[in-house]
């Protein structure tokens, strides 16, 4: 018969169904878990961020896009691991070691001293911010806006201050902070679990965006805010913290020891896993079951269901064509490809959230033409994405969560603040990244 074009068969047709019939799924569970993920609350099902994400992964489980093999981490390619253990085992280990620092009641202690050292409104700001940056470069962030948040209540209560220029300055300034290192937020977590830069490296680069971030954020603070914020002296007096001494000392020793381990690139997740262990077997007034109670098991859920769910829609090829779709803007030249994945990152990370954003885009970096500066550049992005808005981050919602008793901050209202802030942060610790990236 003649060689012309012919239909095709109805096998083909079907092998190609049943290929598009798993990635219209994997899109339409990654959606209905979104919703969850954005904040938006629906009459029916009443799910809430963890839930979706819970419900999400089961779906795709049930759906035959990830088999619980892949979930379990079963094999050892580990190309075809879901749940990303590294990253965590060590966000149990550093709240661990934050709960037994919050039992010693360091955070009131440092707080009540920064406070305590601040007699006008603007440095009492300035106090604020550079406690909550200062602690959130080696502590999770949340956790550190979850101690902090009700002392500063306090203090601005007896005081007579404006309740919310103080707590903005709690979570931005946190955001800003945890820039520094791996271990500041989840995000930057998840970035040294696929990148496996050094915890020295990594922190050597970002210190000074940081630093210039969190300087941006009380100079926005302080102009915003100049009509409230006298230069009159008040005196506060915050109730005193009965400090455990030899928990605080145990604690601080075994945390630096930690430190240390990720400076000399020892694997992170056991080394801070490690330290919770040395502290919970040496504590000789906390049962380690008091500790282990007050680990966040809801946030590790979460955080398991979500690399669940974005496994199914990286093995579905949804990640890819994501990539794809927004290439142009990352096309030509190494700087326009940078500049185009950080302004990818700022945006997307509001869109996305900024954890699933990281899960998604950390397949994309090692394809940049300097992955190194990529890592870094999602680390930064990411992270001051979360200033943008009042649900861009975590922080933020446990800052005004805490307070919602005492004030009220609408979505526009944050936003009139946060804003120009995030962009004048992202553009100049952007700006020094690369100048570093340029120098050395």
């Amino acid at each position: 018969m003649g060689g012309g074009l012919h239909p095709p068969s109805a096998s083909l047709r079907g092998r190609t169904l049943s290929a598009t019939v798993p990635r219209a799924l994997a899109l339409a569970i990654f959606l209905f878990t979104y919703i969850f993920i954005a904040g938006i609350r629906l009459p029916f099902p009443r799910l809430d961020r963890p839930g979706g994400a819970l419900v999400g992964a089961v779906l795709m489980v049930l759906a035959g896009i990830v088999t619980p093999a892949e979930v379990f981490n079963h094999g050892d390619d580990s190309s075809r691991h879901a749940v990303d253990m590294d990253t965590l085992v060590l966000l149990l280990g550093m709240m661990l070691l934050a709960d037994y620092l919050a039992r010693a009641s360091f955070f009131r202690a440092a707080g009540a001293f920064a406070l305590q050292k601040a007699h006008t409104p603007r440095l009492l700001l300035v106090a604020v911010a550079c406690t909550s940056a200062f602690l959130s470069a080696f502590l999770v962030n949340d956790t550190v806006c979850l101690m902090l948040t009700p002392l500063v209540l306090v203090v601005v209560e007896e005081a007579r201050l404006p309740p919310i220029p103080y707590l903005l300055a709690v979570c931005m300034a946190s955001n800003a902070g945890s820039v520094a290192t791996f271990t500041g937020n989840p995000q930057n977590m998840l970035i040294q679990g696929a990148s496996q830069l050094p915890y020295a490296q990594f922190a050597a680069y970002m210190a000074l965006p940081a630093v210039v971030s969190t300087a941006v954020v009380i100079a926005g603070l302080l102009f915003v805010f100049r009509g409230q914020l006298t230069h009159e002296r008040f005196t506060t007096h915050p109730a005193p913290a009965s400090v455990d001494r030899p928990l605080l000392g145990l604690t601080l020793v075994t945390i630096v020891g930690v430190v240390a381990a990720f400076f000399a690139g020892l694997p992170m997740s056991w080394s801070a896993l490690t330290g919770a262990a040395v502290v919970m077997t040496l504590a000789r007034r906390v049962y380690p079951r008091q500790a282990l109670e007050r680990v966040d098991y809801v946030l590790l859920l979460f955080f398991a269901s979500l690399f669940v769910v974005v496994f199914g829609v990286n093995k579905a090829g949804w990640a890819e064509d994501i990539h794809q779709l927004f290439s142009p803007f990352m096309s030509g030249p190494p700087w326009r490809e940078t500049l185009g994945f950080a302004g990818l990152t700022l945006v997307a990370s509001n869109l996305f959230s900024n954890v699933p954003f990281v899960m998604l885009a950390r397949p994309w970096v090692p394809t940049l033409a300097d992955p190194v500066l990529g890592w870094h550049v999602l680390a930064l992005g990411s992270t001051l994405a979360g200033n943008l808005t009042l649900v861009g981050s975590v922080a933020n919602l446990i800052v005004f969560e805490a307070a919602r008793d005492k004030v009220s901050l609408s979505f526009m209202g944050y936003l009139r603040v946060g804003l120009p802030i995030t962009l004048i942060s992202f553009v100049l610790g952007l700006a020094v990244l690369l100048a570093e990236h340029a120098l050395f």
